[in-house]
């Protein structure tokens, strides 16, 4: 069975602990390869990795380090298929979806983050005839970087690209979950040329491995995209080191539709943000808001629409809702299914685990579910479900539904359906989130700032915030 094992100072390695974690495949619920169970030795020797790195590559120009990065995205486009596959295999994802969305998403991070770092500017200021004040910004030195198991490579190389491009050195940690394309993408940057030690990739627990990246005392700056419960524990060790923190945290999206959308538009759009990925994306709608004139037939038809979803094997090219990500999580989304029904809500379609068949049947598959009848304040509105259940909640004014959405404590994204231009920003100024859709859904332009509000994490990522998180800034001075 094969070993995934840590990738430190640019080779391969066994975890000192000799000891592994048994990685399953979500459509099948079977054990498929095993991965390093890695603690803080592994975390010290990748860190020291790191920090003997940083010099070199810190000081490398910066359209060198360009090239090495544009290189490792050419070899992702050349594994397309491949890195899709194990993807799909991984994580339970229909592969169709990694080979459109997760794997070209991971080239373009790399890219954009590439070419980004050449054309990055300071900024001076003139002191009347007496001074000029510039800004200088330098590597912030060896970075954490720990992603999550939704969009593996998708959003590893979310973090690391801009860390690298940057100039500084990178431990980074995959989910144990989902490990298996931060392993292939290990080999390709031995393949591209990587210098050693600028990438270092443990594998493990977050626990013990991601604990240990966030205490170390050598790792300066942490970015971590996960669960808000982890995120405050995270935030508790890294605030008093003074460490630099970025933390993209869960979301409770409000999908709010008004009776003036473009309905056509509306419902494909939502489907897909109410069950892309099996729900699993932290900006997927999962409380849907429809003005009370509309309602009845949005709902008829979003419900008929999504028992058309088919639900199967994700190497399946017709597939569109895949497996959970594990046994685990699979209980936890029935579990809040149940306790929807015990807070008054009706299931209009889904609720049930499905029994696939084949090398399937003992896989983690849940109906795509459509409730309603719940209020706005129970648990099953107010907490992060992750997973294809949405609620669907009739409004009847801008205040009432404004009043819904900012209900909870997070405020990651919102989408906005609306013709009327003057409503539409009206609306998107109220809600508090980081991200507002108005008409789309996932239409990402990699120049912009992405994070949350309250809960939904701290810092922005993306464009130039990401740039200058990974970077210190220094004001010189200069008497005229």
């Amino acid at each position: 069975m094969q070993k995934i094992l840590n990738y430190i100072n640019g080779e391969f390695t066994e975890p000192a602990s000799a000891q592994y974690i048994d990685n399953f495949n979500p459509a099948e619920g079977k054990i498929y390869s095993l991965v390093a169970d890695s603690d803080e030795r592994d975390v010290e020797k990748a860190a020291q990795a790191a920090k003997a790195a940083f010099s070199e590559w810190s000081a490398l120009p910066v359209e060198r380090r360009s090239s090495i990065l544009q290189k490792i995205a050419d070899l992702i486009d050349r594994d397309l298929d491949k890195l899709a596959r194990a993807e799909s295999i991984d994580n339970g994802k229909p592969l169709q979806q990694a080979r459109n969305l997760d794997i070209p998403r991971a080239s373009s991070n790399i890219r954009f983050f590439a070419t980004a770092a050449i054309h990055f500017a300071s900024e001076a200021h003139i002191t009347g005839t007496e001074a000029v004040n510039y800004t200088l910004r330098s590597p912030a030195g060896v970075a954490g970087c720990i992603s999550p198991w939704n969009l593996p490579l998708y959003l590893f190389t979310w973090k690391i690209a801009p860390a690298l491009a940057a100039g500084c050195t990178v431990v980074a940690k995959p989910s144990e979950l989902t490990p298996m394309t931060a392993f292939l993408f290990s080999e390709l940057c031995i393949e591209a040329g990587l210098p050693k030690g600028v990438l270092n990739v443990i594998h493990g627990l977050g626990p013990k491995a991601g604990q240990a990246i966030v205490e170390h005392p050598d790792i300066t700056a942490i970015s971590f995209t996960g669960g808000t419960v982890t995120g405050k524990k995270i935030a508790a060790t890294a605030a008093p080191m003074f460490k630099k923190l970025s933390l993209e945290l869960g979301g409770k999206n409000p999908n709010i539709i008004f009776a003036d959308c473009d309905l056509e538009q509306a419902l494909n759009t939502s489907i897909l943000s109410s069950f892309s990925n099996q729900g699993e994306i932290c900006l997927c709608g999962s409380r849907m808001f429809v003005e009370r004139s509309l309602y009845d037939q949005f709902v008829s038809e979003f419900v008929s629409r999504t028992k058309a979803l088919v639900i199967g094997d994700p190497l399946d090219e017709s597939t569109r809702i895949g497996a959970l990500v594990s046994e685990g999580h699979m209980k936890k989304i029935l579990s809040y299914i149940e306790l929807a029904k015990q807070e008054g809500g009706k299931i209009l379609t889904g609720g049930n685990r499905v029994m696939g068949s084949g090398r399937c049947a003992d896989g983690y598959f849940v109906e795509p579910t459509v409730i309603v009848g719940l209020d706005d304040k129970c648990r099953t509105n107010q907490e992060e479900i992750f997973g294809p259940v949405v609620t669907i909640t009739p409004f009847e004014t801008e205040e009432e539904v404004l009043g819904y959405a900012n209900s909870t404590a997070y405020g990651l994204s919102a989408t906005i359906w609306t013709e009327n231009l003057k409503r539409a920003h009206r609306v998107s100024a109220q809600v508090k989130s980081g991200i507002i859709w108005v008409n789309c859904w996932l239409f990402r332009d990699l120049r912009t700032p992405f994070g949350g509000m309250k809960q939904s994490g701290v810092g922005r990522e993306g464009g130039w915030d990401a740039l200058k998180f990974f970077t210190e800034a220094k004001n010189v001075c200069v008497k005229l």
